[in-house]
């Protein structure tokens, strides 16, 4: 191979490698599924929560069978390899009426964990619909949220989506003042904001700013319920040809850079794709950066910083 390969932002081992090539060529009855399972109990692929990594070792091992250096098995009958999910069309997502008020007067402002047939209906029709980046499954773990309230006629006023970090960084690693360890260590206290939404028809001065800082109150609590791994830094990416980045601004959240322009399987393993975007991060403890820059497995009780936006 001529890049090296990494799984979670670690590199994969010689012996790991030999492991996985010998497990697939030993059980070539097994799924996909089954083979990424298999291999997670093997290799002691863990999330904090205990649930194994199926998904992203699913990943590895099509990306090995891309290089050729595994032959997996042929697709069972089912969902097509790489198809798209479909963005369903109803009125839920259809545009409503222009809202144009005040904060005050739409208060209070919910955000509501997505967990229902239902809900997860909606956010996907509402972020494929209405999302720049339309919608995607999120690579590893994640958590959404719809944004809504009950003084208006149309309830829903948006979407957020919360998920696994990206790889590598420059400006971010710098930032927190990581090495290659303290970064391998440290990676999973770091969550990514992968959507936000507000629909294009919710005119309201500084509802984005507050609706950030209601999100990662909310987040933190479920991330570290859903995943047994609580966060202690946030970050996004703002296309900066579209975007300004002043509801992050406005919210204390703090701009470290640009990002390379690379995509996410591409040797330096970013995730998102060519363009350059602002990397913006909100640490969510006390002293934050301090605590993920120790190459240290101790992970002492650090308080919560606030959340409160200035706008």
């Amino acid at each position: 191979m001529t890049q090296p390969l990494a799984f979670c932002g670690e590199t994969v081992t010689t012996q790991q490698l030999e492991l996985i090539t010998g497990c697939v060529a030993r059980y070539p009855n097994l799924s996909l599924q089954e083979l990424a399972n298999t291999l997670c109990e093997w290799l002691d692929w863990y999330r904090p929560n205990g649930h194994l990594k199926t998904r992203e070792c699913r990943g590895l091992l099509q990306r090995l069978h891309q290089r050729e250096v595994i032959n997996l098995p042929p697709l069972r009958k089912g969902r097509p390899q790489n198809a798209c999910t479909t963005i369903p069309i109803t009125a839920a997502g259809d545009p409503g009426k222009r809202l144009e008020t005040s904060l005050s007067e739409i208060q209070p402002i919910a955000i509501r964990r997505v967990t229902s047939p239902e809900q997860h209906q909606l956010w996907r029709e509402l972020v494929g619909r209405h999302h720049y980046l339309g919608y995607r499954t999120a690579y590893g773990a994640s958590v959404r949220y719809l944004i809504e309230n009950d003084a208006t006629q149309q309830k829903t006023l948006g979407c957020l989506q919360f998920s696994s970090p990206a790889w590598r960084m420059k400006a971010r690693d710098d930032w927190i003042g990581w090495n290659d360890t303290a970064r391998k260590l440290k990676l999973q206290r770091v969550i990514n904001n992968s959507r936000f939404l507000l629909l294009p028809w919710v005119h309201v001065p500084n509802l984005a700013s507050h609706v950030l800082a209601l999100a990662l109150r909310t987040v933190v609590e479920d991330w570290t319920l859903l995943y047994g791994n609580r966060p202690w830094l946030v970050e996004t990416l703002v296309d900066c040809q579209r975007y300004t980045g002043h509801c992050y601004k406005a919210a204390n959240w703090i701009n470290v850079g640009l990002t390379t322009g690379r995509g996410r399987d591409n040797n330096k393993y970013l995730r998102h794709n060519s363009s350059q975007k602002s990397i913006f991060l909100r640490p969510l403890v006390t002293n934050a950066r301090r605590h993920l820059a120790k190459s240290s497995q101790t992970e002492p009780e650090i308080p919560l910083q606030s959340t409160e936006s200035s706008a």
